[in-house]
């Protein structure tokens, strides 16, 4: 059985709730991400996630109100309840989470809430896509069985 820790990017764009928002937004588009995940400390070599900030936090908590990007930590915007994916999860629990709290990624973390890596949306998407193709697949050979056998 397929686990979220299978299926997450693990190349995570973290940053520390200290970071200037504006450099946070600059970060994101170099790295080509939709978010940044707010790291405070380490626990057995790996960060420990506090918050995200995403694009949308941008857009509806900064420019939206007229607030100087360049003045402003990611730690004053971020999410203030981060809810977190154990890596040993299966896909449709993480899918069942989201949609339960309304969120579009997940931080993937370990036993010791160590960071890990992020499950979006469309990683899952991608992944209930997969399992339909497997189950049109599965009829067509089921076809082709019983076209067969009929001969």
């Amino acid at each position: 059985m397929t686990k979220i820790g299978e299926l997450c990017e693990r190349d995570v764009v973290v940053t520390g709730p200290e970071t200037i928002v504006a450099d946070a937004a600059k970060l994101m588009r170099t790295r080509h991400v939709g978010c940044v995940v707010v790291v405070d400390r380490r626990e057995a070599g790996l960060p420990l996630p506090q918050g995200i900030v995403t694009d949308r936090d941008l857009v509806v908590e900064i420019m939206a109100l007229g607030l100087d990007a360049s003045v402003m930590a990611v730690g004053d915007i971020m999410s203030q309840e981060l809810v977190t994916v154990h890596a040993d999860a299966d896909p449709h629990q993480a899918m069942r989470l989201m949609r339960a709290k309304g969120l579009r990624r997940l931080p993937v973390v370990t036993a010791n809430g160590g960071l890990i890596g992020l499950v979006a949306f469309d990683d899952l998407l991608e992944f209930v896509t997969g399992e339909l193709s497997d189950l049109t697949r599965a009829v067509g050979r089921e076809q082709a069985r019983e076209a067969a056998a009929r001969r």
